[in-house]
């Protein structure tokens, strides 16, 4: 979806994988890719890309570079990049980043912060506030 994105991850081959039968609970630390088809309970920091599966659950913050989900997660989302929210995934928490995607029939209940806007002007403002 974001094809002029400098990023180059790999996420057809994960350097770390919570499968569908695993849990884990506590403070993940993944310094490359990660896919959780699991669940977890607790926070993921540092890592590059998150990609929440179908029947992944995250009860926790995550912080990274791209986040992608297809599952749930309550708590809050931080990405350097971009996060995508795809069709039938429910995240209850906060959004931050500068790019944004939420798919038709995914569920959304928190605030979005859009970073990186700090050049943002909206042109013949005094026009739109008439």
């Amino acid at each position: 979806m974001f094809k002029s994105s400098n990023i180059n991850f790999d996420t057809k081959n994960p350097d770390t994988v919570i499968g569908h039968e695993a849990y884990f609970q506590g403070t993940l630390t993944a310094k490359g890719s990660l896919r959780v088809d699991g669940r977890i309970d607790g926070s993921i920091v540092d890592a590059k890309i998150v990609t929440i599966g179908k029947t992944g659950k995250i009860k926790g913050d995550i912080s990274c570079v791209v986040c992608c989900v297809s599952g749930d997660v309550t708590g809050n989302i931080s990405a350097l990049d971009h996060i995508e929210l795809t069709s039938g995934s429910k995240v209850a928490g906060d959004l931050r980043a500068p790019k944004i995607v939420i798919e038709e029939d995914a569920v959304f209940n928190g605030n979005c912060s859009m970073t990186g806007l700090k050049n943002f002007k909206i042109e013949n403002s005094e026009k739109v506030a008439q």
